[in-house]
């Protein structure tokens, strides 16, 4: 998942001066794509990635000269070159990555702020930034889905730009040329943290939990049981709700883009969570267990398509944490397959 959520919530926290590297473009191949961003921290730490440690070093070089200047700049990393000398190490990797770094001054950190908050509630945001002649950024803004714009442009924000994104799509992260403005803009999409919800509390649950908020997700875990549902097994959840089902479930606003899992081992309990999810809208409902289970607790019907069961790629997994690791699986692709589906790739005019 994107380090935004962490990168964001650093921001807020931290007194330090920070700078902020993104990739913007990238021809052919490479470690991360377009919007993978790292937070350079001015204490020397980072938080974040954008390669397999081929770029952090010589962007951690730049950073206090950015710190001191409050300029923005522009890096093109050529990565198909085998010369040694250039940028270090033998690189290889095949692919040109162009990446931008920016100081975190008090404006952006504000409006960085302002974008964590929408993220928080659930609302996508379409960051567009352009460039001045020398690579630094001169203009950006953050367009909500309701319209709300933030940021800072010069002048009035171009209408192009708004008739652009007044669609219901999502735009594919990336350089764009927009003639009419005779320049190029970096556009990417920032989407909510995505929130699993695991539903059974029981010793299998742990190793999911602490696994999905490892990748990202935002943790939920429910259960009836205070001997297994507390924080002591489940650190890094989010959110612990104790209770039945039927109490649960109506505490919990659930989206499109939830991701639920039901695995109490409880045949009475989970035919009574597969109801109740069933009535929701989710992204993806898995539950644990042989599909003739599933059959059952479906009442003898036939397991819908939009329910994964048995949860999980079939990798032969066995155990707590390797099964964690094939849904987790299964859960990153579902994912990845909705990101691709919502973006269109359509040229501004």
């Amino acid at each position: 998942m994107e380090e935004i959520h962490r990168i964001l919530e650093t921001i807020q926290r931290t007194s330090l001066r920070s700078v902020l590297a993104t990739i913007t473009h990238v021809e052919g191949s490479a470690y991360r794509k377009e919007g993978a961003c790292v937070l350079f921290l001015e204490d020397g730490s980072q938080l974040g990635m954008l390669s397999a440690g081929c770029l952090e070093a010589d962007l951690s070089a730049c950073v206090p000269d950015i710190l001191e200047t409050g300029v923005s700049r522009s890096f093109v990393f050529d990565m198909q070159s085998s010369d040694p000398l250039s940028w270090g190490e033998e690189l290889g990797c095949g692919g040109v990555v162009h990446v931008t770094m920016e100081p975190v001054n008090d404006e952006l950190a504000d409006h960085l702020c302002t974008l964590k908050n929408y993220l928080d509630h659930g609302t996508e945001v379409i960051l567009i930034k352009s460039f001045g002649s020398d690579g630094s950024v001169i203009d950006y803004g953050f367009l909500t889905r309701d319209r709300h714009l933030f940021g800072e442009w010069r002048g009035e924000f171009p209408q192009v730009l708004l008739d652009w994104t007044s669609s219901e799509e999502s735009w594919r992260s990336g350089m764009k040329f927009v003639s009419s403005m005779q320049s190029d803009v970096f556009v990417h999409t920032y989407y909510p943290r995505p929130r699993l919800m695991i539903f059974g509390a029981g010793p299998d649950a742990r190793p999911l939990a602490a696994f999905a908020a490892i990748i990202g997700f935002s943790v939920t875990v429910s259960d009836w049981r205070p001997a297994f549902c507390n924080r002591r097994y489940f650190p890094d959840a989010e959110s612990i709700l104790l209770g039945f089902p039927e109490e649960t479930i109506g505490m919990i606003h659930f989206s499109p883009y939830d991701y639920a899992i039901v695995m109490s081992h409880n045949f009475r309990r989970d035919q009574q969570l597969v109801r109740l999810l069933s009535e929701r809208q989710l992204c993806y409902l898995g539950i644990l267990g042989p599909k003739n289970r599933t059959e059952r607790l479906l009442k003898g019907g036939p397991v819908p398509m939009e329910v994964h069961s048995p949860v999980g790629l079939a990798i032969g997994a066995e155990g707590p944490e390797e099964i964690a690791v094939s849904i987790l699986a299964e859960i990153i692709d579902t994912y990845r397959k909705n990101r691709t589906q919502e973006v269109v790739v359509n040229e501004p005019e």
